[in-house]
């Protein structure tokens, strides 16, 4: 009984799997004979355009059966058309102008045929892209807005790459062409892709010299200073976030600066500057960004001033500062070591040096959280590149730091020696009768 209810289940099967084999030829069959029929049409429209004698109303007679394959959103309409354009038997000025139509009137379609339309266009174009190189600049600019909508940054910079900027067939002003740059680094940026950005600012940067636009001028050093924070450079994106911050204008071109703005690239400044090695020319960054009263309005301005006065900090401050960072402040270096626990780091060894004359190995793992053996490594690092004064004795596993207070007080002593001597001068001339500057 199991056994006839199994085979006439499978007969059931069976029956309707051919009913459903049938119905999908017959609705293949009906979509051959419609691609056929569509085929016909448009060989048809095109062998009437192609035999009208009179240019203008060649281009009309084209412009009518675009706006039919447009309004379709029909993909093999829209390649039949294509290759059409680039046969033979259209003329160049034709093939030209409807081109340009087409790539203007793009954005009309669905996003995914847009694409793959957009990409088959590209790809039939490129054996002649000297011929139509303004076609492919708007269907660049096209898809590129399309892929940008749809936050894929990096094929929308990718897309605007393509586009010949040393072109010799048109003219291009370096307006355009720097525009162009600073647009493909911002998108790679998105993607945080300091890599191809630098690529592009470093053309931009041969430009931006000689432009007027104050507008393009701005993205671009917004644009530099991110590449040098993401690639570490962490004192020379402090020192380009600073300048931006500065910023008097309120209003350049069609852009609106606004005060939340400036913030965030003063703000962008003392990070950089807190995560910057060691040493003295973060020192004096440092003294630049404390002594303006702006900073003390920010959030990171407590860990700002203990940096600034060099105390040690502790893994509460820490981890309050790196819930500020973003992820690239906070990535795993070679050694083990975060960019943050590593600036922490060589921050607390240089301010431990303002407070001992000497420390031993263990000690020191002790006060910077890292095993002695790490803690004498970075030290002498820091020595080696003068970024820390001082002396490593590994017989006893001792580091020396040198004191600056008597080479302080040395320097005072000359310049008083040299005011006192020019008063004795001053003094002599007036016995004299000579007149002396007040």
């Amino acid at each position: 009984m199991v056994r006839k209810r199994i085979i006439g289940f499978g007969f059931y099967f069976g029956h309707g799997y051919v009913n459903s084999q049938k119905r999908a030829a017959m609705e293949w069959v009906k979509m051959v004979e419609s691609s056929i029929i569509i085929e016909w049409v448009m060989e048809s429209a095109f062998a009437s355009a192609s035999a009208i004698t009179d240019q203008r109303q060649k281009i009309e007679q084209y412009k009518h059966i675009l706006t039919a394959v447009i309004s379709s959103n029909d993909i093999v309409q829209a390649r039949r058309f294509i290759d059409h354009m680039l046969s033979d038997d259209v003329p160049l000025v034709v093939s030209r102008q409807l081109l340009q139509t087409f790539a203007e009137e793009l954005g009309r379609l669905e996003p995914e045929t847009q694409k793959e339309i957009a990409h088959y266009t590209l790809a039939q174009i490129q054996p002649r892209v000297v011929s139509f190189e303004e076609q492919v600049l708007v269907i660049r600019e096209k898809l590129a807005e399309l892929y940008e909508s749809e936050e894929q940054w990096s094929k929308a910079a990718q897309m605007l790459s393509g586009i010949d900027l040393d072109s010799g067939m048109r003219v291009i002003d370096d307006t355009f062409r720097l525009s162009k740059c600073v647009q493909i680094a911002c998108l790679y940026l998105e993607d945080d892709d300091a890599v191809n950005a630098e690529a592009f600012i470093n053309k931009a940067s041969f430009l931006v010299s000689n432009s007027q636009h104050e507008v393009l001028n701005l993205k671009y050093k917004v644009c530099y200073a991110r590449i040098l924070d993401l690639k570490r450079k962490f004192l020379e994106a402090a020192l380009r976030y600073y300048d931006i911050s500065q910023i008097e204008k309120r209003q350049i071109g069609d852009e609106e600066i606004n005060e939340e703005a400036l913030e965030q690239a003063l703000s962008a400044a003392v990070t950089c500057t807190i995560l910057a090695a060691a040493g003295p020319q973060r020192s004096r960054v440092l003294a630049t960004l404390y002594k303006d009263e702006r900073c003390s309005k920010l959030k990171i301005y407590p860990i700002l001033q203990k940096v600034y006065l060099e105390r040690i900090l502790r893994k509460p401050e820490i981890d309050a500062f790196a819930e500020e960072l973003k992820p690239h402040q906070k990535a795993l270096l070679p050694d083990n070591f975060t960019v943050l626990d590593r600036a922490m780091i060589e921050h607390n060894l240089l301010s431990a040096s303002k407070l001992y004359t000497n420390i031993s190995f263990d000690e020191l793992g002790t006060l910077l959280g890292i095993p002695p053996h790490k803690a004498e490594k970075i030290a002498s690092r820091m020595i080696y590149e003068d970024r820390m004064r001082g002396s490593i004795d590994q017989v006893e596993a001792v580091i020396h730091f040198d004191d600056d207070t008597e080479e302080l007080q040395r320097w005072d002593q000359q310049i008083v020696g040299l005011c006192q001597a020019l008063n004795d001068v001053l003094d002599s001339m007036a016995k004299k009768g000579f007149p002396v500057p007040v």
